[in-house]
């Protein structure tokens, strides 16, 4: 049917325009909604934290009304499939397409390594939880945020607790065969024997490992076992290895004991010391309203993929408030993104480096049952955890990135 155009019609939009006309750039950009990418996975061995992730942004922009610095907020989801192909299409999609203000996300280092130079050149602020270290080291993206970690971040800390607290000489690491779990565990290598450890041997099982058995065949003789799994495979390898009889020490990065995935844990995870930017434990007045909004919502405790993405919306509402919810400024918008420094948030303090990436809390957990349930009980924190630890930055940057051959074992 065809709309007939009246003169009022003509003259109420005529109207319309002039009024449009005459307010000030800033506020037609505020009229407007504030849109947010999110990629996240859905399917597949790392789907749990995926999941997670949009639950804990869905919850923070429901605290928020959906809305931050007086503008309406908009979530547009993509689900990269876990894939790198998948994360730079659905990139794609949210920006050319949906014309997204700034993206969260995505999970994954190869995803995030995939995308990061085609969001730079469209120059839309990323604010990731993949811990891909060059984002923020020797390739660093100008427009990325990271509020979570690297992938060594967390394993630095781990690897003093264990020489300094624990006093273990020796250790064996595994870990998923990809960029993550090498990260991980060169962080943890490299600060191990610098405090005089010595890693004796690092084995890496593809990501899609239905049976562990050949290498926990190669478990021995240590006095600890650094495992460095994600998403659904530490449950896996952790009841297979206690179905092997082994007895050695377990700990672990973030994605080990994960508190989101600890209500399908058994007894095998008793005992495991994990190291993470997050705790549900952690009692702080942003943390126990968070824990309580995703338990309510979700009928889960959240784990780090929730907390981070729900800290990503804190950045992003407080760098708002500081553009008066002004996004068309990208170089403004980054800047302000990078400048916040918050006092109370689910992991605690924290505030960014030079390069966008966090300086904060590093937890100590061990895993522990407390009546029905199993918990992961804070034993030591690690307060204003640079990604360089306590290496100079300069020195530390002249290194390669950790990767599966470097460090080097020694001999």
């Amino acid at each position: 049917m065809t709309r007939r155009l009246t003169r009022r019609t003509l003259l109420r939009g005529a109207a319309g325009s002039a009024l449009a006309a005459s307010l000030p750039l800033p506020a037609i950009a505020k009229a407007n909604p504030i849109k947010i990418g999110l990629l996240t996975i859905k399917t597949g061995p790392l789907a749990s934290a995926g999941i997670q992730m949009e639950q804990g942004t869905v919850l923070f922009l429901k605290d928020r009304d959906h809305t931050l610095a007086g503008r309406k907020a908009e979530l547009v989801v993509g689900d990269t499939g876990g894939n790198p192909a998948g994360a730079k299409t659905k990139a794609q999609e949210l920006i050319e397409r949906d014309k997204v203000d700034l993206i969260l996300g995505p999970l994954a280092a190869f995803e995030l390594l995939a995308i990061s130079d085609y969001v730079a050149r469209q120059k839309v602020p990323l604010l990731g939880l993949a811990a891909a270290e060059d984002m923020t080291q020797r390739r660093p993206n100008p427009y990325f945020v990271r509020a979570s970690a690297t992938s060594a971040q967390p394993m630095h800390p781990l690897a003093d607790y264990a020489a300094k607290d624990l006093k273990y000489k020796t250790a064996i690491t595994v870990s998923d065969d990809f960029a993550f779990g090498y990260e991980q565990m060169g962080g943890f290598q490299r600060v191990f024997e610098d405090a005089g450890g010595r890693v004796k041997s690092k084995l890496w099982p593809p990501l899609v490992t239905p049976d562990y058995t050949p290498y926990l065949a190669q478990i021995a003789d240590a006095d600890a076992v650094v495992a460095g799994f994600a998403g659904a495979n530490p449950l896996k390898f952790m009841q297979q290895y206690r179905a092997a009889g082994l007895t050695l020490p377990l700990l672990g990065g973030e994605g080990m004991a994960d508190d989101s995935l600890l209500r399908t844990f058994g007894d095998e995870s008793v005992g495991l010391i994990s190291a993470s930017p997050y705790s549900a434990e952690f009692d702080s007045p942003a943390n126990r309203k968070f824990v309580e909004g995703m338990v309510r919502d979700t009928g889960n405790t959240p784990g780090i993929a929730a907390a981070c993405l729900y800290i990503n919306g804190m950045v992003v509402d407080a760098a708002l408030n500081q553009t008066d919810g002004n996004t068309d400024d990208r170089e403004a918008f980054i800047r302000a993104l990078r400048a916040v420094s918050l006092t109370d948030s689910p992991r605690g303090a924290f505030h960014f480096d030079h390069f966008g990436n966090v300086v904060g809390n590093i937890f100590i957990r061990r895993c522990e049952r407390k009546g029905d349930k199993l918990v992961n009980t804070i034993v030591k924190t690690y307060p204003d955890v640079s990604q360089f630890w306590t290496y100079d930055e300069k020195w530390f940057l002249s290194q390669p990135v950790y990767s599966r051959d470097y460090p080097a074992m020694r001999s």
